[in-house]
């Protein structure tokens, strides 16, 4: 009895396979066509991936735009690879688009601060305010930079330190490059007692800084009486050098000025108060008034 009834069942089975062979081998092929798809479009993600990354470092464009732009890419295409395995298969790729879309919604509420740093990212190494190697200043924090990277930017102060930056925080202040520029401006106050000869102070500031080869000769440099101050005679000093000898080039000038005007008994004013005492006449005894 047992027999038959496994004979019965092996019988329906084969009935069933036979009624909805079509259907399987239907299925069949469209599983293998999505598999088909799913490498073959990893491949060609990983082959453009690094095909373009090798393009823009062989145009010198910085490495890590370089790997932000073909990481992208890479997995944009992988994305589309995948919607389209799954729509092979007969999965209805509008509802599965739909979602991820939900999903991406409320991830991007929880995760708020890191989308902003993620899209800061994306902004810093889109238009390159500055680069790995230069110094700048983020914000009040001034340091060279060492990476870029998409949710964060890492520096090192002039004293060693190890600075990690939130790109969010990055985009939202001010960025000030100090080694984009080749050339950049120097300027001094220097100020003077009031009983200075002002024509020999004059000569003398353009002489140092005429004698000075690191000083730019062929950009404006500017020698002249700035202001009439509460103590000194004020005068301001105007030059440009190269952006590696700039702080080099100031402690070398403010040195020889003062060693220059020391020789010349020019001095430097420094603040003081005049405290002048007015002596008042006694008061008289009571009796004698």
């Amino acid at each position: 009895m047992d027999d038959l009834n496994v004979l019965g069942s092996i019988n329906n089975a084969g009935g069933w396979l036979v009624r909805n062979q079509a259907l399987l081998l239907s299925y069949a092929v469209n599983i293998v066509a999505a598999i088909v798809i799913l490498t073959i479009g990893m491949v060609v993600a990983k082959a453009i991936s690094k095909t373009l990354n090798r393009v823009m470092v062989a145009r010198h464009i910085d490495p890590t735009v370089a790997d932000f732009l073909s990481a992208l890419v890479r997995y944009g295409i992988i994305a589309f690879t995948l919607i389209a395995a799954l729509g092979r298969i007969g999965v209805q790729t509008a509802s599965v688009i739909a979602v991820l879309g939900a999903a991406g919604l409320a991830i991007g509420l929880a995760l708020q601060g890191s989308l902003s740093n993620l899209a800061a990212g994306v902004l810093l190494v889109t238009f390159r305010p500055f680069r790995a190697g230069e110094y700048v200043d983020l914000g009040g924090v001034a340091g060279t930079v060492l990476h870029v990277q998409i949710f964060s930017t890492t520096m090192r102060s002039a004293d060693g330190r190890y600075i990690v930056i939130p790109n969010g925080k990055i985009i939202a202040g001010n960025i000030i490059n100090f080694s984009r520029e080749p050339v950049r401006r120097n300027e001094f106050i220097i100020g003077v007692d009031y009983d200075a000869d002002i024509d020999l102070v004059k000569q003398l500031l353009t002489e140092i800084i005429e004698s000075d080869d690191r000083i730019l000769k062929d950009r404006e440099r500017t020698v002249r009486m700035n202001e009439l101050g509460a103590s000194s005679v004020n005068f301001v000093i105007r030059t440009w050098s190269n952006s590696g000898d700039l702080q080099n080039v100031y402690w070398d000038v403010l040195e020889r000025i003062k060693k220059t005007f020391d020789a010349h008994g020019i001095g430097f004013p420094y603040p003081q108060m005049d405290v002048h005492f007015k002596r008042e006449k006694a008061a008289e005894p009571a009796e004698q008034q």
